[in-house]
């Protein structure tokens, strides 16, 4: 039941991806043309991901277990640190570039455009990449 759930809200994101443009990278990258060919529709986009989220985590503060899971795996830090500011930052900087951000670029593989294979297969290296950094970053620190 929880793998069925998974992919119905996976399959319900990517709908919402592909509806509101977020897979269409030339849409991603007009609306961030503030100087050019702007395009403010994400920002509504956006305006109404935020207003349904605030809402959900409201709720979900409320519960005192998720639906379909044992603890709830809410973020606990609040500082701000070098890796989270450079990853901020190439986060950015790719979406900027390639004009998609994980969630789209998957969404938008099925119909195979070379730019779109292209972001995907250099985000799996770079996640790769960075888990190694991570890991031995880990093991310099306890040693």
């Amino acid at each position: 039941m929880k793998s069925f759930n998974t992919l119905l809200a996976g399959l319900m994101f990517g709908t919402g991806l592909i509806l509101s443009g977020m897979a269409n990278p030339a849409k991603v990258q007009n609306f961030l043309d503030l100087f050019g060919s702007w395009d403010p529709s994400l920002a509504f986009v956006m305006g109404g991901a935020i207003a349904v989220t605030m809402p959900g985590f409201w709720l979900v503060q409320k519960r005192s277990a998720p639906f379909f899971g044992d603890v709830f795996h809410l973020p606990v830090r609040s500082d701000f640190d070098t890796r989270l500011i450079a990853g901020a930052a190439i986060f950015g900087i790719g979406w900027g570039l390639g004009g998609f951000c994980p969630g789209p670029a998957v969404t938008a593989l099925p119909i195979g455009a070379t730019g779109t294979l292209t972001f995907v297969s250099t985000m799996l290296v770079g996640m790769v990449a960075a888990k190694s950094i991570a890991q031995k970053s880990r093991t310099l620190v306890s040693a």
